[in-house]
C-alpha cells in the first residue's frame, strides 16, 4: 500500500488535477502490487485516495471533481462590496471578434475538472454532456447561438465504448436538427476518442493505440483497455473486444488535446495580448471602486 501511495501523491502531484479513475489506469499501466483491470482495484484505488486525503498526504485540489455543485445567487454586505468582486472577476471578451464561436463538450461530470483549467484560462464555454444529452440541453445551446453569425464548433470528448460512440451520435444530431430550424451553422468535431482514431489492439497487454492529427499535431498513444460491457442488447452489438475510456488518456494529454482545439481558432499571442489589456482594465476598475468607496480597501 505504501508502494502505491508514493505512486499516487507523486503523479497526482505532477500531473493533476486528475480523476480517481485517472489514477487507477495509471497504477495498472505501472503495474503497482495488487492493481489489475478489474473494478475490484478500481475499488482499492478510490479508497486509497480517499484515505490519503484525510490523512493529509495527498492535497483535495489534485483530485478533480465537478459532479457536484451549488447554486445560489452572489450577494454582498454593501454596493463597495460587489463593485470590488466585480473588478476581481474582471475577465475581457476573448473571442468577441473571432471568427468562429467555440465549446468544448466533455462526456463525463469528473473529466471536466481535468481539462477545465484550459478552457477556463481561454474563455471557452466548457459543457458536461453527462452521458446522453437531454433534448432541453442541446436545444438551449443551439439557441444560445440564434442570430451570431459565425460557424459554432463543437469539439466533444468521450469514451470509446458503445455508450460513448451512441452518445456521442445522439448528440450530434441533436445539436445538428436543432441548428438546421435555427439557421445556425455547427460543425460537431469528435476530438477524442473516436472508433476511428484506434489502429491495433494489443490482447496480450490489453491496449490500443490510438493516433490522429490535429492541426499540425500528432496524438500517438498507446492507451489501457477494459472489457466491454455486454449485459444489455446494445451492448452486444458492440463489434470490438474491447472499451477505451476517456480516462485513459493521462490528464496532461487531455489538457494538450483541449489546448489544440483552442490554439487551431485563437493564436496564444492573441490570448497574451488581450490578458495585458484585462489586467489594464482590472487595475482601472480598481482604482475606480476604490475612489467609490472613499479610498478603503
Amino acid at each position: 500500500m505504501e508502494e502505491r501511495a508514493v505512486f499516487l501523491i507523486a503523479y497526482a502531484a505532477t500531473h493533476g488535477p486528475a480523476t480517481v479513475r485517472q489514477l487507477y489506469y495509471r497504477a495498472e499501466v505501472e503495474g503497482l502490487p495488487r492493481i489489475d483491470k478489474t473494478e475490484s482495484s478500481y475499488g482499492k484505488i478510490q479508497r486509497q485516495v480517499l484515505l490519503l486525503r484525510r490523512t493529509g498526504r495527498l492535497p483535495y485540489q489534485d483530485i478533480a471533481d465537478l459532479t457536484r455543485w451549488m447554486r445560489k445567487p452572489a450577494s454582498f454586505n454593501s454596493v463597495a462590496q460587489a463593485l470590488q468582486e466585480t473588478a476581481r472577476l474582471y475577465r475581457k471578451a476573448l473571442w468577441l471578434d473571432a471568427e468562429v464561436y467555440i465549446e468544448i463538450w466533455c462526456e463525463k461530470d469528473a473529466l471536466a475538472g481535468v481539462i477545465y483549467p484550459i478552457t477556463a484560462l481561454y474563455d471557452v464555454p466548457l459543457m458536461v454532456a453527462r452521458g446522453f444529452s437531454s433534448e432541453t440541453f442541446c436545444f438551449e445551446a443551439v439557441e444560445a447561438r440564434v442570430g451570431d453569425p459565425r460557424p459554432y464548433i463543437i469539439y466533444y470528448l468521450g469514451d470509446c465504448d458503445r455508450s460513448g460512440r451512441d452518445a456521442a451520435a445522439a448528440l450530434k444530431e441533436k445539436l445538428e436538427r436543432f441548428a438546421a430550424e435555427r439557421d445556425v451553422k455547427v460543425v460537431f468535431v469528435h476530438l477524442a476518442i473516436a472508433e476511428d482514431d484506434i489502429f491495433q489492439f494489443d490482447a496480450a497487454a490489453c491496449r490500443v493505440h490510438v493516433g490522429f492529427t490535429f492541426g499540425g499535431n500528432e496524438f500517438d498513444k498507446w492507451l489501457p483497455t477494459r472489457e466491454p460491457k455486454r449485459k444489455s442488447r446494445a451492448d452486444q452489438l458492440w463489434p470490438h473486444p474491447f472499451a477505451c475510456e476517456l480516462d485513459a488518456i493521462e490528464p496532461d494529454d487531455l489538457r494538450e488535446l483541449v489546448h489544440w482545439a483552442i490554439e487551431y481558432h485563437l493564436p496564444p499571442d492573441q490570448l497574451r495580448v488581450l490578458q495585458v489589456a484585462e489586467a489594464s482594465e482590472r487595475e482601472l476598475i480598481t482604482l475606480f471602486v476604490a475612489g467609490i468607496a472613499g479610498g478603503e480597501p
